[in-house]
């Protein structure tokens, strides 16, 4: 009544235009996402169509042809290059005279209805409840993971069909009703690729019995059915190549993410590979059902399909990538307790099965066999490891909430501030930055090697003109000190090798230190420095790409004298093998520069005594120095890298408003006497 008499509307009014804000946002949310699914399912037909003729659906025009399933008259795996049972080759016999003319926009368009009705079916089967927000975004969500991973872009441009055994499964477990026509489309899965038949046990032990015995019925009678048909390669498939193993491709290639071709990759062959690999398959399909069971008996039961697939992954005896859909599954369940530690796994299950795999970890030696593994190690650690919570843990819902600094005014008056970006007190998972720190790297040296200044005749031509630009400036403003310089320190021999070897220690080296002790010291600091080192980067690739520019060593009749690569020949447009490892007209603006110049400003902001900050202010000074002297760089390069150092700190202010200055939250203190106050009625 009070609201009312003073001319404001009812508590209740309030609640619904909130409701219906919340409701509005959200209908705008999941609209954009099935743009996005659809504009990526657009994409996926025209790279598939896009590829000429030849170089796309391989598998299925080596399959189909005038003569039969294959080309020739013989034998289904007479090539190798038919990995299906020949029940599968049973079902494409009929497209013989049809897939000539099908092979492109058919095929294509089957399997992307395929990709929706698999995503559709997994939105559908998340463990609930599940909230109204979840509900209506997992669709499109899920429908957009699929059509960017790696096994769905595989299996349409090969014109695979390990698609369908996933969707049967699905479909089976989720949607039809009655363990008879459950166990049916399992068992005609499990015809099409054996290891489903890894779900026969998991039916079995929670409780479904009699769809376990239509899944091993259905898949006995059409794999003899098959063999009645086509005994031949019924016996070829079974008995010569041990249930498909050889076919398709050398076992111990990395496209084989199993754990036979692991083991091959690692040189164990002969009776001794067999033996471990034996070994090692039964404990994890032993491991892996267990855990399934317990995660179906949970009420998790799309988290259970998840784990078994990934132990059939890891001990079929070839997995290639188009087969590997159900690690991708495994997103469904949760890890973590704290808020924060809640996207590690899902992040990287993505990160796994849409990239590849040198964009996750190093292209080190050391690190090739994990490497070469990676979708493997995905695997084995959902069916094994990965210690999903159950849905009793009080976690489940309510992870331990992150913590936030509380809103702080802005410091300029004239600055208004967009706080989209609340800042984190709390220190963030080590496991998820090092990826997503990792990840990010990896986009950044393939749009750096990929900005149009390219070592082409008409890239080199347009970076060497910005050249002779930069070099007008310079000395019009009488700052063209490139080529003193450089002769100078070329002359004294311990300045040439002290300033070529900063050049090429330090570029990495010191923002890694400075982010590694921000992150164990100053955890607020360290998102603050993080957040402005990723704008300052991101305009820096932007420069690349706009404005390819030549450094003064690659700037013919200039002189400079290359310090750390050597003399360079002009004549040869790549300049070397150099070219292959970045793009050597990436030099406006400087990250050495930037990165130096953001290395110091952090150390003076944070670092407690003045020594220390005039220790951290040397590197930029001793980077400028390296730059200009061994010819790697423009004076105004280093301008440019101030310029979007200056830039990244000021978009952080922006977004996430001033630096905060406490490393936790202050706590609220009561005093005896407001404690004991009653709150008023």
């Amino acid at each position: 009544m009070a609201n009312v008499e003073h001319g404001g509307r009812p508590a209740e009014a309030f609640g619904t235009t909130a409701v219906g804000a919340v409701r509005g946002r959200l209908r705008v949310a999941r609209l954009g996402l099935w743009l996005i699914a659809a504009v990526l399912a657009v994409r996926q037909v025209a790279v598939v169509l896009g590829t000429p003729r030849g170089e796309r659906l391989t598998d299925l025009e080596t399959w189909v042809g005038p003569n039969g399933v294959l080309h020739v008259k013989g034998s289904l795996y007479d090539s190798t290059r038919f990995t299906g049972t020949p029940f599968g080759g049973l079902v494409l016999k009929p497209l013989t005279n049809a897939a000539e003319q099908a092979l492109g926009w058919g095929w294509t368009f089957g399997t992307l209805l395929l990709v929706v009705a698999l995503g559709l079916v997994a939105a559908r089967a998340l463990p609930h409840p599940v909230s109204r927000r979840t509900a209506q975004l997992a669709a499109p969500v899920a429908i957009s993971l699929l059509m960017l991973s790696l096994p769905v872009r595989n299996a349409l441009w090969l014109g695979q069909i390990s698609i369908l055994p996933v969707l049967l499964v699905l479909v089976g477990c989720f949607v039809v009703r009655g363990e008879r026509a459950s166990g049916a489309l399992i068992g005609v899965a499990a015809a099409l690729q054996p290891t489903v038949l890894l779900f026969a046990p998991l039916l079995w032990f929670t409780g479904r019995r009699r769809a376990a015995v239509w899944t091993g019925g259905t898949f006995a009678a059409s794999t003899a059915l098959a063999w009645a048909t086509m005994p031949h390669d019924s016996y070829t498939y079974w008995v010569h190549h041990m249930a498909g193993a050889g076919l398709g491709g050398k076992a111990d290639a990395l496209a084989n993410q199993s754990l036979h071709g692991a083991l091959l990759r690692l040189d164990l062959t002969g009776p001794l590979e067999i033996g471990v690999f034996f070994a090692l398959g039964t404990a994890v399909a032993v491991l892996g059902l267990r855990r399934a069971v317990r995660y179906a008996r949970d009420g998790q039961l799309l988290l259970a399909v998840a784990v078994t697939g990934c132990a059939a992954v890891a001990v079929s005896p070839t997995t290639w990538q188009h087969q590997l859909l159900w690690v991708l599954l495994a997103v469904a369940g949760r890890v973590g307790k704290r808020a924060s530690d809640r996207y590690v796994w899902p992040v990287a299950v993505i990160l796994v099965m849409t990239l590849p795999a040198k964009m996750m970890l190093p292209n080190v030696d050391a690190m090739d066999p994990l490497r070469d593994n990676v979708v493997l190690l995905a695997a084995l650690a959902a069916a094994t490891l990965v210690p999903f919570l159950s849905r009793t843990s009080p976690y489940y819902r309510a992870p331990t909430p992150t913590e936030y600094a509380a809103p702080v005014p802005a410091r300029f008056r004239r600055v208004p501030l967009v706080p989209y970006l609340r800042r984190v007190l709390t220190r963030p998972n080590l496991l998820l930055e090092l990826l997503l720190i990792r990840v990010t790297y990896a986009f950044y040296s393939k749009i750096r090697l990929a900005a149009s200044g390219d070592s082409s005749l008409d890239g080199r031509a347009r970076a060497e003109a910005h050249g002779h630009q930069i070099l007008g400036i310079e000395r019009f403003l009488h700052i063209d000190i490139e080529y003193a310089v450089n002769h100078a320190v070329d002359r004294t021999d311990w300045l040439r090798g002290f300033l070529s070897f900063y050049y090429e220690s330090f570029h990495f080296v010191l923002p890694l230190t400075v982010l590694a002790v921000l992150y164990w010291r100053r955890p607020v600091d360290y998102r603050w420095a993080r957040s402005s080192l990723g704008f300052a980067t991101l305009l820096a690739l932007i420069g690349f790409w706009l404005y390819p520019l030549a450094p003064p060593r690659l700037l013919p009749g200039l002189g400079i004298i290359d310090t750390v690569h050597g003399v360079q020949d002009f004549s040869k447009p790549d300049y070397g093998a150099l070219t292959a490892l970045t793009n050597q007209y990436a030099a406006m603006p400087s990250l050495h520069f930037g990165w130096s110049l953001w290395c110091g400003l952090v150390i003076a902001v944070i670092a407690p005594a003045w020594w220390m900050k005039a220790l951290g202010m040397l590197h930029p000074l001793f980077t400028v120095s390296a730059i200009v002297a061994t010819g790697n760089h423009w004076v105004l390069d280093a301008v440019g890298g101030a310029a979007v150092v200056g830039a990244g700190f000021a978009l952080t202010y922006l977004l996430q408003g001033p630096r905060a200055r406490f490393a936790k939250a202050p706590a609220v203190t009561e005093s005896p006497t407001t404690a004991k106050e009653p709150a008023p009625s």
